[in-house]
């Protein structure tokens, strides 16, 4: 039987083996820090490949780059030893909910589903830390070697994070907000679908940058748009210059040429713009412009009305139809010349015949549409009976319409920045509205709160705690509003499971055999942590095997073993020890696309020298696996 990897993909690998399939050539051999021969890039050769020119030297060229940025794409290829942890406890109808509620620095999170999810998300959008000088970054510490990184990877310090005020004052003020961004980014854009976009809030202490930061990691030809929010409807009178009113919204997707807007609800005010004046059956129309510039020669010709009364584009204007296009509109009543005949033409443009059901999004977005940061705060405030534990959280009609534009009914939504989890409660709100059943992902730091804080008054340690009771308090409230119009309850998916970051369930020895002498490696006779349960290996095993998160698990026994089934025989995993023919008959009767053991579960060599035999019998198309 093969091993489990146990830890997530390397990045740098992955973009190797992905070179060499497109050139060969490039690719040689090195030694590495331990002496080993690896493969390995030579660039050089990969330049020249890439160049319609003879390469020589380094030539000034337009980049954009700061200070640690090779760093920070190492830091986002590096491969790291770490799990999610489930936690039923916090969890709300945890056997049932496809959502999930993820605890842990969000880098470490998105390496851990990167091969799991890869491909899979719909839609992202965040709201990262503005860089205003006041509030928390994560913290990445580029000044540690790559194996110290990968060790340290997943801890954080006293207080349970590993957080850093960027002030100002800080001469690497931009560069650090630029290295935590970046690798997060980088490694979030594998996990969208092809058809996938991916919403950034941002305000201006950043833009620029984040707009560098998108170009380069999701190419400037799928720039979708850099909305303009309309945040604040009063001014302050403080400011010494100009009161900011506005944020920015940048939107991206992974592949423009396949990213479909669903464009934004047509609303009763739009649709009584239309009318039938001339009681066409095609029902209501309203007029469109014939005249269009800059002129088309070919355009310039005479109309004559019914009237009698001839008419000609405006200077520098051509009609928008050839003459022959034109006729063939009058003939099938599709010009207007208005209720007595006599007006400038106009183009009939029906109600019944709009190409798709929505608006297409301009991009200012005004605070009537969307909502505005002191609504939302209070709104936020009176779901917690009034007490109010975040000062400017986005509007959930704000968030709601960003996942309506491009998502369907079914589409998973993440948010790596999840903060109080307003995407979360949007996600709930609109399945409620349009009976969807979107899948939510919230990721967020277990960031402590300031003890003087009227959030840890009430009993909250951490924004973690805060976004998990918002959830449930929102699909409380979505629910009875739903149950007040009498409609169906039953579907809509309020629960979510909570996971929780943390180092591998597996021991040091797991990983690095070579490491320990005979000695020390007859004294380590367990290489899965003593802490660890078995429900924490399944999920660790989940992940490696390609497995969602939300995936449905059956407990079931078999002689007194205990045997998970996830997703319906896709995975069958049993960790208990003694596991003799019996259970390993039962396992492989169950045919799963994979079954997993533990590497000492075995009762005795009988059974481990009938395993294989065992398996080719009743499911030889299963892949086994050890850990």
């Amino acid at each position: 039987m093969d091993k489990l990897r146990m830890q997530t993909l390397d990045g740098v690998q992955d973009n190797i083996d992905k070179i060499a399939a497109l050139f060969p050539n490039c690719i040689t051999e090195r030694k590495d820090a331990e002496g080993k021969v690896t493969l390995a890039i030579d660039f050089d050769k990969l330049r020249q490949e890439l160049s319609s020119e003879i390469v020589e030297g380094r030539e000034e060229r337009y980049q954009f780059t700061w200070p640690d940025k090779k760093k920070a794409i190492l830091l986002a290829n590096s491969p790291i030893n770490a799990t999610l942890r489930p936690c039923r406890e916090e969890s709300v109808d945890f056997d049932n909910t496809q959502n999930l509620y993820i605890e842990g620095d969000n880098l470490d999170v998105l390496k851990c589903l990167k091969e799991t999810y890869l491909g899979k998300v719909k839609m992202i959008y965040i709201d990262p830390p503005y860089n205003t000088g006041n509030d928390f970054v994560y913290e990445d510490d580029f000044a540690e070697s790559t194996s110290e990184y990968l060790a340290n990877s997943g801890q954080y310090d006293e207080q349970g994070n590993r957080l850093v005020t960027n002030s100002e004052s800080n001469g690497r003020f931009h560069t650090d907000w630029l290295n935590m961004i970046y690798p997060r980014i980088k490694v979030a854009r594998d996990l969208l679908t092809e058809d996938g976009v991916i919403f950034i809030s941002i305000d201006d202490n950043e833009q620029r940058n984040l707009k560098s930061v998108m170009d380069e990691i999701f190419g400037e030809s799928n720039f979708l748009a850099q909305v303009v929010w309309e945040r604040a409807y009063s001014p302050i009178n403080l400011m010494k210059h100009f009161s900011p009113a506005h944020d920015y919204i940048l939107c991206y997707g992974k592949n423009v040429e396949k990213a479909i807007c669903n464009g934004i609800p047509r609303s009763d005010a739009a649709n009584e713009r239309y009318s039938n004046p001339d009681n066409d059956y095609r029902g209501k129309w309203k007029s469109s412009d014939l005249s269009v510039g800059p002129a088309v020669i070919a355009n310039i010709y005479p109309i004559k009305t019914p009237s009698g009364r001839v008419v000609m584009p405006p200077s520098g204007y051509s009609w928008r139809l050839s003459k022959t296009k034109f006729e063939e509109f009058v003939n099938d009543n599709r010009i207007w010349f208005g209720a007595d005949g006599s007006n400038v033409p106009s183009i009939k443009r029906f109600l019944s015949e709009l190409r798709k059901t929505g608006i297409t999004p301009m991009t200012f977005w005004r605070y009537e549409e969307v909502g505005h940061s002191q609504d939302a705060t209070q709104k936020l405030a009176n779901l917690f009976d009034g007490k109010k534990y975040f000062d400017y959280p986005k509007p959930v009609e704000l968030v709601k319409r960003i996942i309506a534009l491009y998502s369907n009914k079914n589409s998973l939504i993440l948010d790596f920045f999840s903060g109080s989890a307003t995407t979360a409660h949007a996600v709930m709100q609109l399945n409620a509205e349009d009976g969807g059943s979107r899948k939510f992902i919230m990721v967020q730091l277990p960031e402590q709160i300031n003890e003087k804080s009227e959030a840890y008054e009430a009993g909250y340690k951490n924004i973690c705690e805060i976004g998990k009771e918002r959830i449930c308090r929102a699909g409380k409230m979505i629910k009875e509003a739903l149950s007040a119009k009498q409609e169906d309850i039953q579907t809509l998916d309020i629960g979510f499971r909570v996971l929780k970051l943390d180092s591998s369930n597996m021991e040091g020895v797991y990983y690095s055999p070579a490491e320990y002498d005979q000695q020390n490696l007859f004294a380590q006779t367990e290489n899965v942590k003593s802490n660890r349960t078995s429900e924490d290996l399944l999920f660790q095993v989940m992940l490696e095997l390609g497995a969602t998160l939300d995936s449905k698990i059956e407990q079931i026994e078999i002689k007194g073993k205990t045997i998970y089934n996830v997703a319906t025989n896709y995975l069958v995993a049993c960790f208990d020890n003694e596991i003799d023919d019996s259970v390993v008959t039962a396992i492989a009767k169950m045919q799963p696309q994979y079954a997993v053991f533990r590497d000492s579960s075995m009762a005795d060599d009988s059974t481990a020298t009938n395993f294989e035999q065992i398996f080719k019998t009743y499911s030889p198309n299963t892949v086994t696996k050890v850990l």
